[in-house]
């Protein structure tokens, strides 16, 4: 079971403090790379690695590194393990490290990196750290394959289109054809498209929450009278 401390980290980076819908960051690969469900799963993937392991790096390096100087430091670690990815992905995964392109070396202009390692990693243990930066990645990448998914499903009427061609053959059981005979939707293959459903994700978050919020508050103490 988990302690309290890791369920609170783990509801926060999943749902209340989540990367896109709490903190309103890292909108451009958001927006950029999620014409497909595969798109926003592989560029997930990758944020999801390299923030849990600075995570971790910055955390076992905390009494090392000046705070002076300590946000310098923070990028280049970050640099460094994007451009691990980078080549990993380039070698192991070339097909999607194509359509991905530059986006997987921004990913060191992802504010929610250097946030979560100045605000979290940098002054907890490993242990929480990892589990942040894990639960963070994981909340992320779980909006890009949303919001990609919409997409796609919207603009082509498929699911994981070429997932064996980008992520490999094990993938193919991914690819669905959820729309037969559909004549697509152009828009939401567009950056406007992802906007507009991006709003869409956003309302509907906001609408569990409140629905949530509601239910909680409509729950009343009966009084139980002692005679």
């Amino acid at each position: 079971m988990l302690s309290e401390t890791y369920r609170k980290i783990a509801a926060d980076g999943i749902w209340n403090n989540n990367i896109v819908f709490g903190q309103n960051l890292a909108l451009c690969p958001l927006l950029a790379v999620t014409g497909t469900a595969t798109n926003g799963l592989g560029m997930g993937l990758a944020t999801l690695v390299v923030i849990t392991a600075s995570n971790g790096l910055i955390s076992l390096a905390r009494h090392l590194i000046p705070s002076e100087i300590r946000i310098p430091i923070f990028v280049l670690l970050i640099a460094a393990l994007v451009t691990l990815v980078d080549i990993l992905m380039n070698a192991w995964a070339h097909e999607l490290y194509k359509v991905l392109g530059l986006f997987i070396a921004l990913i060191v202009t992802n504010c929610a990196l250097l946030g979560r390692a100045e605000a979290f990693a940098s002054k907890q243990p490993v242990k929480e750290a990892l589990w942040d930066g894990f639960m963070m990645g994981m909340g992320f990448l779980l909006v890009l394959v949303a919001l990609g998914a919409a997409r796609e499903i919207s603009s082509a009427g498929t699911l994981f289109a070429n997932a064996s061609l980008l992520l490999g053959e094990s993938f193919r059981f991914l690819e669905v054809t959820v729309i037969p005979n559909y004549k697509g939707f152009l828009l939401m293959a567009l950056p406007p498209g992802g906007f507009i459903m991006t709003g869409f994700l956003i309302v509907g978050k906001r609408m569990i929450d409140q629905s949530m919020s509601k239910r909680k508050s409509a729950i009343v103490l009966v009084p139980v009278s002692v005679e």
